[in-house]
């Protein structure tokens, strides 16, 4: 080195955070990679929460509070198409949604995160979908398969940090998933679980950046159960097993008597939801 060059100076681990940080807002991303401008945002018209259009969802959610699912879909529909769409993970409630959109707009998309954990049984209702609805749900993956990402992180990231398992396998594909649409159609109960009792007929969803509708909001498991019952609806075997809520196959578990029916997910840790709806 000559005595007039300029030894190389290292960044700081404080310094580096900030270079990292800075990077990923030039690239419009935050700190998980994911886009500031994701869902109906960066749609085609987009669509943005300013307080006026809030207010719109705010009293068009109160003006659906006693709808019907049916009459809250139908909405939905005329509201949105052809930039509405839904998520499916085949739960009964979700199942009973795709029945009613069969009979109100089966063009309707519908996508389900194959996280390539998932119970045979509940991916063998993708073809009982197709069977009895004609209508083709698709399959949305990780950009990594099972072996992959078990390779990369050394072993399965479920057994020490299912959030970010969760994370790696739903939510990222979830916010791909999830870009250039206006509004989807949620499954959710409210009597499902705490972080899900206050949710709206109608709301912005602000982690996917698009509308929500909840069609279900308002009905009980037993409203759920008894349409099933009454039209021959396609639902998982494994509820009748013991498993009242379903998610990959290795974080669920069937409940015991008197058990939360979220009990059985993600069972031994300090988690109840997937990250989709809280």
């Amino acid at each position: 080195m000559s005595a007039d060059s300029e030894p190389s100076k290292s960044l700081s681990v404080e310094e580096s955070a900030g270079a990292a940080l800075a990077a990923r807002k030039a690239m419009g991303l935050d700190d998980d990679g994911i886009p500031l401008v994701g869902g109906a945002r960066a749609a085609d018209p987009p669509l943005e929460p300013t307080p006026e259009f809030l207010a719109e969802l705010q009293r068009e959610s109160d003006a659906l509070e006693n709808e019907t699912p049916q009459a809250i879909l139908k909405w939905a529909v005329d509201r949105y198409a052809p930039k509405f769409t839904m998520a499916t993970a085949f739960g009964p409630e979700g199942m009973t949604i795709i029945h009613m959109l069969a009979e109100i707009a089966p063009e309707t998309p519908i996508f389900n995160l194959e996280t390539g954990y998932q119970f045979d049984e509940t991916l063998q209702l993708r073809e009982q979908v197709r069977e009895r609805y004609g209508i083709t749900v698709e399959y949305k993956y990780p950009k990594s398969s099972v072996e992959e990402f078990e390779r990369e992180n050394g072993g399965p990231v479920y057994l020490t940090d299912p959030n970010r398992c969760c994370f790696e396998r739903k939510l990222r594909v979830l916010h791909e998933a999830a870009r250039g649409w206006h509004a989807w159609a949620s499954a959710i109960r409210r009597d499902q679980s705490e972080d899900r009792a206050k949710a709206p007929i109608v709301g912005w969803d602000k982690k996917f950046q698009l509308v929500k509708v909840s069609p279900l909001a308002n009905w009980t498991k037993q409203q759920v159960w008894s349409l099933i019952m009454k039209e021959s609806i396609p639902y998982n075997p494994l509820h009748d097993r013991g498993y009242p809520s379903i998610g990959c196959q290795p974080c669920t578990r069937s409940v015991l008597a008197g058990e939360d029916e979220r009990a059985g997910r993600w069972s031994g840790f300090q988690k109840t939801e997937c990250g989709l709806h809280n």
